[in-house]
């Protein structure tokens, strides 16, 4: 089962996800297959990778006029993410990127990207990059830390499922 259609609470993630950041930013699409009502984007090739993704997001952004604001970027596969956190991401100073960091670890999938940001992760991505440190070691990072994310949430918003074990764990029931 495709993580977006893992039900939490009688919605799914991809529609819980979609719903959360439509709360606090506009526009709001998806990068991915098309699990939701959003306008979708895919990366070049499909499926390859959450910098190629960033990046599609970006130059999509920029085609429906929004390509000279920040933009919220999250995965889908977090079930406890919650609205607070995200206009925290949303309200905190500017940076190229602002990106919360859970026990000295990094959140690129749930943070704030400027369109230096965008711009940086295509020149990446056409150069053969991949990987998202690759970008955040390539623009001024604002590193979101836990005393400050912790004053609207706790850390079990950055929880993600990747594993029916994961999901398992999160107490949440995956069928077959």
């Amino acid at each position: 089962m495709p993580k977006a259609d893992i039900v939490v609470a009688g919605e799914r993630l991809a529609d819980r996800t979609a719903r959360l950041l439509a709360e606090v930013a506009a526009p709001v699409l998806e990068v991915g297959p098309g699990s939701t009502a959003l306008d979708v984007v895919r990366e070049e090739p499909a499926g390859s990778g959450p910098l190629a993704a960033l990046a599609a997001g970006g130059r999509a952004l920029a085609e429906r006029g929004a390509g000279r604001r920040d933009a919220l970027v999250v995965a889908v596969d977090m079930p406890f993410l919650d609205s607070a956190l995200l206009r925290l991401l949303r309200d905190a100073p500017r940076a190229h990127a602002v990106v919360p960091r859970v026990d000295g670890r990094a959140q690129p999938l749930c943070a704030r990207y400027s369109p230096v940001a965008f711009r940086r992760a295509a020149e990446l991505v056409a150069g053969g990059a991949r990987a998202m440190h690759a970008l955040l070691a390539a623009i001024d990072v604002r590193w979101l830390e836990e005393d400050e994310w912790h004053a609207v949430t706790t850390a079990a918003c950055f929880v993600d499922i990747d594993t029916p074990e994961d999901a398992r764990r999160a107490g949440i029931e995956v069928p077959g």
